[in-house]
């Protein structure tokens, strides 16, 4: 027959689980420790990144072209003009002087205002080197419409 732990043997297993317990406690004490010393370290990097690249400010912003949404990480304001020429490079990626005229009915200075001012802040480049000698101003912050699933043309 088998004989229960007596108190010696219930002495001993309370002391082993409150050894395991101190153990416990101390693990989790180090970890905490570890732990507000690397969020210490990651503030202080992040506030000099911060400081360093003044990251960026406030000019990142998420605006509506149509149906679509750009986030705009350039410090200026995009006007109607701007707007309606992101739209309208939708379709094929780029747009030229003349199609700007035709689509809004603009005078040639008022197009060529609007692309510039979208060229010099960067949300547009301009390939001069094609065969028709028009510039194409294109924009490598849209997507061609025909690219995106379910915008196919249908026959």
């Amino acid at each position: 027959m088998r004989r229960r732990p007596g108190i010696a043997g219930l002495q001993n297993a309370a002391a082993t689980r409150d050894q395991f317990r101190l153990v416990g406690e101390n693990v989790a004490k180090v970890r905490t420790d570890v732990m507000k010393e690397q969020l210490a370290t990651f503030r202080s990097q992040l506030e000099e990144f911060a400081r360093k690249h003044k990251v960026l400010g406030s000019g990142f912003e998420v605006i509506s072209v149509g149906r679509r949404k750009l986030v705009r990480s350039v410090p200026t304001e995009l006007n109607k003009d701007h707007s309606g020429i992101l739209g309208l490079a939708q379709t094929e990626g780029y747009v030229t002087v003349e199609q700007v005229e035709k689509e809004f009915s603009w005078s040639t200075g008022r197009a060529i205002d609007a692309l510039e001012t979208l060229l010099k802040e960067g949300l547009a480049m301009i390939d001069d080197g094609h065969r028709d000698g028009k510039h194409r101003y294109w924009f490598p912050c849209v997507t061609v419409t025909s690219d995106i699933p379910g915008t196919e043309a249908r026959s």
